[in-house]
């Protein structure tokens, strides 16, 4: 959400357009409107067609009811779902459509932050669903009696549900699978061609990266080598990483929260100057990737498929250097002062987003009902991943006994495939559902014993930062003050990694991020923080 705060001046215009247009208010699905059907069971006795918008991955077809998840539904229920489906630029165009008067059904991942979701709300194009759950939507009210702690972070600020979540649990607290999100790999290859060990330290890991350079590692006789490369993002691919090795560290938020529950900033302390500063040294030796503050995620996964790269950052290997040995987990750097530290991400297997219901909704109970199907074990576990019995696209699963059984990637990118055959959408995958309806992921356990091999002993932060749901006010506020300043660390942080001058600029730059709210900005979070935890005691 924070890189898209930009977006907000037209999320605010597309909303005041739609105050009109949805004809309906807050106490909507209280209200038992005139529903053109009632007391439905699926199948249904003749075929209904809902009208749902969504969005889907690129290598998707364009059409969700090509997947096969998407026909044994219509299938099971005697819906049927005439789709408006976007790939690209999907917020802007969602937001023209609805602006437009002509709104769907419902909206299928959508994508919806939470100040869309407030604002749709207040003007009428979206109804609270609290009510709908507790009458229509056994999965979803079990999920959320068993698990609490979902329904309040599904609840906004005044009491009401307006979207239904996706919820995947992969691992608990420090254990969770969303604990590390930009893992570093290192190029074992031209480790063992080189003769050298692999590096402990920030200042061996800039031995090695020289090596990289200047010994021609993968034997080509030409020095096309990378020694270090990311995308200069905030995302998966980006170094933020090996920041925690000056201290405090850094994440996609640029926030942590220490032991004591405060919640602080990570862009302005010493260490995260201090870690620039190392990178800058490794600029200046031409260790960094000439493409690495300009790249996307295409140009990056070309060059990694190519295994060029000695040191770079990804979720999974396998969706840039492919499933080989070549790569392994570069370990967690003792820093100048010998300490060892893992920043934890702010990640949960959380998003409150995945599904609304418009003011236009003539047929709520059906609606709600087909939704809770996606709550489903067996469903959501095919919506989370994909399907099994496939004829046209690889298989995620074999189902045998009544569970799904992951079935070998044999070499192919997990991403990629996902891509092709989830639905995703409302959904949860809870941790008892492995070994009961579905086995681990071979990639998600391959995964999380890395992390424990590697990453968790050095995670010192007992707590996150939750997905607080904030009022409207800070919500606007939060997203106003972080479209100036996400821009501008990130603009900063090139600038002086590439050019150095960090010492000279540091206070100027702390001027600056005063200037845009940064005091203020922490205080609603802290608020937030506050306010969630005395919620859940």
């Amino acid at each position: 959400m924070k890189r898209n705060a930009r977006m907000i001046t037209t999320l605010v215009t597309g909303s005041l357009l739609l105050a009109g247009c949805g004809g309906g208010s807050k106490d909507s699905a209280k209200s038992s409107p005139d529903y053109e059907l009632a007391d439905i069971s699926f199948p249904l006795a003749e075929n209904v067609t809902l009208k749902m918008m969504s969005q889907s991955a690129a290598l998707a077809p364009n059409d969700p009811n090509e997947k096969l998840i998407f026909q044994r539904i219509e299938e099971d229920t005697n819906v049927h779902i005439d789709w408006t489906n976007y790939k690209a630029d999907f917020a802007e165009k969602r937001n023209l459509d609805i602006a437009s008067g002509d709104l769907p059904d419902a909206i299928f991942n959508a994508g919806a932050g939470d100040y869309d979701l407030l604002n749709w709300a207040e003007s009428g194009v979206i109804l609270p669903v609290e009510d709908l759950i507790d009458q229509y939507m056994p999965n979803l009210k079990k999920i959320f009696d068993e698990y609490p702690e979902y329904r309040q972070l599904s609840t906004a600020p005044d009491g009401h549900i307006y979207s239904f979540p996706w919820i995947e649990e992969l691992g608990e607290g420090k254990e969770s699978i969303h604990t590390v999100n930009d893992m570093a790999w290192i190029n074992v290859e031209w480790l063992d061609n080189l003769g050298l060990d692999m590096p402990t330290t920030t200042e061996e890991l800039m031995t090695v990266l020289e090596a990289f350079k200047t010994e021609d590692p993968n034997g080509n006789g030409e020095a096309d080598e990378i020694p270090f490369s990311f995308i200069n993002d905030g995302g998966n691919e980006d170094l933020k990483m090996l920041f925690a090795a000056f201290g405090e560290g850094d994440n996609d938020d640029h926030l942590i929260v220490d032991n004591n529950g405060n919640v602080q900033f990570t862009a302005d302390k010493d260490g995260y100057k201090e870690a620039i500063t190392y990178f800058n040294e490794m600029y200046q030796k031409g260790l960094i990737d000439n493409e690495a503050f300009e790249q996307d995620w295409n140009t990056y996964v070309a060059k990694g498929k190519e295994q060029k790269y000695g040191v770079y950052f990804t979720w999974d290997k396998t969706n840039v250097t492919g499933d080989n040995d070549q790569y392994d987990v570069l370990p967690v750097l003792a820093g100048p002062d010998g300490r060892k530290h893992v920043t934890r991400t702010n990640g949960v297997g959380f998003s409150r987003d995945r599904f609304v219901i418009t003011s236009a909704n003539k047929n709520l109970e059906l609606t709600a009902k087909w939704v809770d199907k996606m709550y489903e074990p067996l469903q959501s576990v095919q919506n989370n991943w994909g399907t099994y019995g496939d004829t046209e696209q690889a298989n995620i699963f074999e189902l045998k006994d009544g569970m799904l059984h992951h079935l070998p990637l044999d070499g192919v990118a997990p991403g990629e495939l996902r891509q092709k055959t989830e639905a995703a959408g409302p959904l949860a995958v809870l941790n008892t559902y492995y070994g009961t309806v579905t086995t681990m992921p071979d990639d998600a356990q391959w995964r999380l014993d890395l992390m424990h091999a590697t990453y968790l002993p050095y995670i010192n932060n007992e707590n996150i930062y939750p997905k607080v749901f904030m009022e409207k006010d800070q919500t606007d506020r939060l997203a106003k003050i972080e479209t100036d300043m996400w821009d501008y660390i990130y603009r900063k942080r090139a600038e002086w990694i590439t050019n150095g001058n960090i010492d000279d600029e540091w206070s100027d730059y702390l001027a600056e991020l005063s200037r845009v709210g940064i005091g203020e900005w922490l205080e609603i979070k802290q608020t937030g923080y506050d306010n969630f935890i005395k919620g859940t005691e």
